[in-house]
């Protein structure tokens, strides 16, 4: 969620460890004021549903489940089998363990926080009927310890917002997939031109450095060896995601400071309205499915 004030000085690209180190220290902050299901941006808007919640933090955790049924259903009509799968930037678990129900596969799950692989293990521990079909593992995008051709598919579920070097991780996902796998990820892009105070709050808050444009991405998709299988902008969700968090902050300030200090809400209280400010008129959030070639 907020980020310490020596990585941050180090300029807007985090290094894996600092981005790991922030989810070590603030996964729970991060989950006070965004839900705790899966730590992705939910989806607020469904696609011809409603849904009812009792508050805010529920309707919160409502839409990440709800983004990750959805995410998971079209990533297993491009499936073969009992795929082999990876999880890029599993979080706290639960989709991966969703997304091995789902398809039927095996799944592995990376992510670069210790705390968060604990949280995983304790998921899964109470998972049952998978079977030993999911395994979660310290790992880094921008540097696998996998085999190439190992994976059916992956998917990446607000992860490469994170990534210093993105262009890296999308040659490393097309790496370990097999021809004719597929990626499935989603990414925060730039909308109009940069707001210094606003973009500052954005990355110290989300451990991530600058979006860039949407042809930017797609220019590095390109050159990484995908294909667009599939884009589909779902910019609505994170801005109602960046209202959520701002009201779900005050609301949990007291808390907050209790658990982790007045050093912490210190930090973070000039951080929050420039936050809601830049995810309401300068990011979009999109959804892409990128194919590997099969030769």
């Amino acid at each position: 969620m907020t980020m310490s004030d020596s990585s941050a000085s180090k300029g807007p690209a985090p290094a894996p460890e600092e981005v790991g180190t922030m989810y070590d220290r603030f996964g729970d902050l991060l989950a006070m004021v965004l839900g705790r299901s899966a730590l992705h941006v939910g989806m607020f808007v469904p696609h011809g549903e409603r849904t009812a919640a009792a508050s805010l933090l529920g309707m919160s955790d409502l839409a990440q489940d709800r983004q990750t049924e959805f995410l998971a259903d079209l990533l297993a009509d491009v499936l073969p089998p009992s795929p082999r799968l990876l999880d890029i930037g599993c979080g706290t678990g639960g989709p991966a363990l969703h997304l091995a129900r789902r398809t039927g596969g095996r799944v592995t799950g990376i992510t670069v926080s210790r705390e968060q692989l604990a949280r995983c293990g304790e998921r899964l521990s109470t998972a049952t009927d998978l079977d030993g079909r999911v395994d979660f593992r310290y790992g880094n995008v921008m540097r696998l310890d996998h085999a190439d051709a190992t994976y059916d598919a992956a998917w990446s579920i607000d992860c490469f917002p994170h990534l210093s070097d993105r262009p890296a991780g999308l040659r490393e996902a097309r790496r370990v997939l097999r021809p004719g796998g597929h990626l499935l990820m989603t990414e925060f892009t730039r909308r109009g031109t940069d707001v210094p105070p606003e973009t500052e709050a954005f990355t110290r808050l989300w451990a991530s450095p600058p979006p860039t444009p949407f042809a930017t991405l797609l220019e590095e998709v390109e050159e990484a060896g995908f294909r667009v299988a599939r884009v589909q902008n779902m910019t609505s969700n994170v801005a109602l995601c960046g209202e959520l968090m701002y009201v779900l902050y005050q609301e949990q300030r007291d808390a907050i400071e209790q658990r982790f200090g007045k050093e912490a809400v210190a930090h973070t209280d000039p951080l929050m309205e420039p936050f809601r400010t830049f995810c309401r008129d300068h990011v979009d959030y999109y959804l892409l499915l990128l194919g590997k070639p099969e030769n």
